[in-house]
């Protein structure tokens, strides 16, 4: 083999590199500029959407500094960059406190049942509702299952405390005209989370069922037409049809739904619970309300805040991969 020729091959290679990283990089400044093109031929779009940047960087970034608090012995006088750095010793001080495990238990215990009780209810009324062929029917029970979503649980556990009071409400009345004993629903250890959860699902149910019914309209309805064919029934069909076509929208929100195991509903059980439920009913929020602002332990009650974020953080994130093992359904 002649070695000028061989020689040559390679710096032709070495050369074709060359050129094709510069390729490379024309391709990716070109794209930029195309971006940026776009952006400038858009710029009414860009400009409506400014307001959006700024409110998210001001009201969910900036805070992000605060967290510094969770490392510090932090002094209201003294402020956050005044207060003395004392690392980890609040998440020890956190993780070694009897009263955050039982929190913590009952947390995860809430939040499960949410999940299991919860995460199918907005799923079965979607499905039930767009079995319904009367459209003024349907409309009026989707009004009516909406509702409770704009009502505030502070309307909302003044309205089930009176309900559900032992001494007048309209449960206990029914109850003691068969011949039953008042019970104490709100008051009570073994009542108090199955009120808990039912008052939770009659409240966001109806609210859920929009993203599920939106996906559900979507499916062609040529494969209802096939099954009819086929001699397929109502229920077959939702079976094999409805239920395969919403399973993406149904994985993301179980994902995102993973990742809220910590976040078991503040506002519901701050005004529902009271000091006669604390057992089972105080959760990691109601915690961190009673040490931050109450006896202004900032910095630990942020030590908990931080920690439920990172472990909602781990579930999404494990949550994520576990699904994408079963099927191509995921968030990333």
């Amino acid at each position: 083999m002649n070695p000028s020729k061989v020689t040559a091959s390679a710096s032709d290679i070495k050369y074709g590199k060359k050129l094709s990283g510069k390729n490379s990089k024309s391709c990716k400044n070109s794209k930029v500029s195309k971006y940026f093109s776009e952006c400038a031929d858009n710029y009414q779009l860009v400009l409506m959407f400014l307001p959006v940047i700024i409110c998210l960087a001001l009201f969910s970034y900036a805070p992000m500094y605060g967290l510094v608090i969770a490392f510090k012995d932090f002094q209201l006088l003294k402020g956050i960059s005044g207060s003395e750095w004392v690392g980890l010793e609040n998440f020890r001080k956190l993780l070694i406190t009897p009263s955050f495990h039982e929190v913590f238990r009952n947390t995860v215990v809430i939040s499960l049942l949410r999940i299991l009780f919860g995460f199918p209810a907005p799923i079965i009324l979607s499905i039930l509702l767009n079995e319904i062929y009367h459209n003024t029917y349907k409309k009026i029970v989707q009004t009516i299952s909406y509702l409770p979503h704009f009502l505030s649980w502070v309307v909302l556990g003044g309205l089930f405390m009176q309900v559900l009071s032992p001494s007048g409400g309209l449960v206990n009345q029914v109850i003691t005209a068969f011949g039953g004993k008042p019970i104490y629903f709100l008051a009570d250890p073994n009542y108090f989370i199955g009120m808990l959860i039912a008052t939770g699902i009659w409240q966001s149910a109806g609210w859920g069922t929009i993203i599920y019914l939106a996906a559900i309209t979507s499916i062609n309805t040529e494969l209802y037409e096939a099954a009819v064919v086929d001699g397929a029934t109502r229920f077959k069909q939702i079976i094999h049809i409805t239920l395969p076509s919403i399973a993406p929208t149904i994985t993301i929100l179980f994902i995102l739904q993973m990742g809220n195991i910590v976040n078991a509903g503040f506002d519901q059980i701050y005004n529902l619970y009271n000091p006669a439920v604390y057992k089972v009913a105080d959760i990691i929020d109601t915690y961190m309300y009673r040490k931050g602002l109450i006896s202004m332990q900032y910095s630990f009650a942020s030590a908990a805040g931080l920690f439920k974020n990172i472990i909602s953080f781990i579930l999404v994130f494990l949550t994520n991969c576990v699904v994408k093992k079963f099927n191509e359904y995921s968030i990333w």
